[in-house]
């Protein structure tokens, strides 16, 4: 259910819409990166399909769990937009760009990059810096003012829960 749909909810802020949809965006490009790096180790002869099942598992499992939040941060769940800042946003963005970093780090200039890299290769770049651009985006608009207001001002499951299963035995009695 939508929050849009709940009684006394707020609209859906353009900033959080486009924060939820950058998130799709960021896991339809590890998607893509992972589809290359299958592919290009499995050319490679450098692993099977068997030995990568465990590392594919766990990037399911975190693909579908970002997903389930940026859906859960359009419906103005706070604890979605806490989870995804601090999981992805944080620690999603340092396994994004230690390799680079320490790529670099070692001494290797990116000209040297450009120059020695193959079509595959300049795909998954591409894709890894689009990757990056939908998370940073995303965390911006997710902390902005309209954001902010939005998430603060959109009903708790918790009390709404709380207070469908109140009944008039429950309400508390007034003090003469």
């Amino acid at each position: 259910m939508s929050a849009q749909f709940l009684v006394n909810a707020p609209p859906v802020p353009p900033s959080v819409k486009t924060a939820s949809s950058l998130w799709f965006t960021a896991v339809g490009a590890g998607v893509f990166e992972a589809a290359l790096a299958v592919a290009g180790m499995l050319a490679e002869g450098s692993a099977s399909l068997i030995g990568l099942a465990g590392g594919l598992g766990i990037r399911l499992a975190v693909f579908a769990a970002a997903i389930f939040m940026a859906v859960r941060l359009r419906q103005g769940r706070g604890w979605a937009r806490i989870a995804l800042a601090l999981t992805l946003g944080v620690f999603g963005t340092l396994s994004l760009v230690i390799e680079p970093f320490q790529w670099l780090m070692d001494g290797n200039a990116i000209g040297e990059f450009f120059a020695d890299a193959d079509g595959m290769t300049l795909a998954f770049t591409l894709s890894r810096v689009l990757h990056l651009v939908a998370v940073w985006g995303a965390m911006v608009l997710m902390f902005n003012p309209a954001s902010n207001a939005y998430f603060h001002s959109t009903p708790r499951l918790r009390q709404r829960r709380k207070d469908k299963h109140r009944t008039s035995v429950d309400e508390p009695k007034s003090v003469k």
